[in-house]
């Protein structure tokens, strides 16, 4: 018996109706009556009962189905893997992301993953300090940070996440206390300095060295880690802004966060290579892309650090 004549058996026996049958595999009515005709005179039984009203299985059509059903599914499958490593699917798509990020597209990896059962994704922690130089030595694929990236040896491509900001403060200080607090009120107070050499204006999307009304905002103590940026803050050493998702995720004694209520939302975007996305990573990118960006919701329960 003929891949096809399988594959039309089993659409009749799940739809009952030959229409409905040629319709979904694209073939004439026709084409249906005579596979199933052969494959009867071939087993020398009925599969289908056929009246004016309606079409059945017969037990022997029964069986059939559930003889072929298992061994139908494993062939196909079989056969979607080998299509996918031709096509350079099959294998591990290599994702650089900063600190617990990863854990917030958790859906959009568990989406991949489900269409390409050939394929998975490894996360590996990039730092701020440090952002783009695993992507363009090939050890990565590709990357999720903050946008805006201006470089022109990388694309920038679909955002994920989107998230507010808030500060963190030393217990005691004088902020800690707030509601909420505002960009203008980084001004005079030290915030830390990321170590080179992530770019200057990437850095500033995040940590601005003026106001919106343009009050500068001096830099203090040199960090390469977020685990750094915490023991200054706690130490007293400066004050720091950070993305919404660390009042869930980063309790550490001596630091309070405050949500900053006019400060620009954080765009979490996926980046690679320019002209150079391995077929498996363009997968993820459209996958990504198709998803849209998700709002981050703090859970119920949050609470900021002391």
């Amino acid at each position: 018996m003929e891949l096809r004549d399988i594959e039309i058996f089993l659409t009749l026996a799940e739809e009952l109706h030959f229409g409905r049958t040629a319709e979904r595999l694209h073939v004439s009515q026709a084409r249906v009556s005579q596979a199933i005709k052969v494959q009867e005179r071939r087993i020398g039984g009925t599969l289908f009962e056929r009246t004016s009203r309606a079409v059945t299985l017969t037990p022997l059509g029964e069986q059939l189905r559930d003889d072929l059903r298992a061994g139908y599914d494993a062939i196909r499958k079989g056969l979607a893997r080998a299509s996918e490593s031709t096509r350079g699917m099959a294998g591990t798509v290599r994702l650089g992301v900063m600190g617990v990020v990863g854990h917030e597209i958790r859906d959009v990896i568990g989406r991949f993953t489900a269409g390409s059962p050939g394929c998975d994704v490894a996360t590996r922690e990039i730092l701020f300090s440090d952002p783009f130089a695993a992507l363009r030595s090939g050890e990565l694929d590709l990357i999720l940070v903050w946008r805006q990236v201006r470089e022109p040896d990388l694309t920038e491509g679909p955002v994920l996440l989107t998230e507010g900001r808030l500060m963190g403060v030393w217990a005691g200080h004088e902020l800690a206390g707030r509601g909420a607090v505002s960009m203008e009120d980084f001004a005079g107070r030290t915030v830390v300095d990321p170590a080179p050499p992530a770019p200057g204006y990437w850095t500033e999307a995040m940590l601005p060295r003026l106001t919106p009304s343009g009050q500068p905002v001096p830099r203090g103590p040199v960090v390469t880690t977020f685990h750094e940026v915490l023991t200054q803050v706690a130490a007293g050493r400066c004050v720091t802004p950070m993305n919404e998702h660390g009042l869930h995720y980063f309790s550490h004694p001596g630091v309070v966060w405050v949500p900053i209520h006019d400060a620009p939302v954080t765009e979490w975007a996926l980046v690679w290579r320019t002209g150079d996305l391995h077929p498996r990573a363009q997968a993820f990118v459209e996958v990504a892309a198709a998803s849209g960006p998700r709002v981050y919701a703090a859970p119920r329960d949050g609470a900021a650090g002391h």
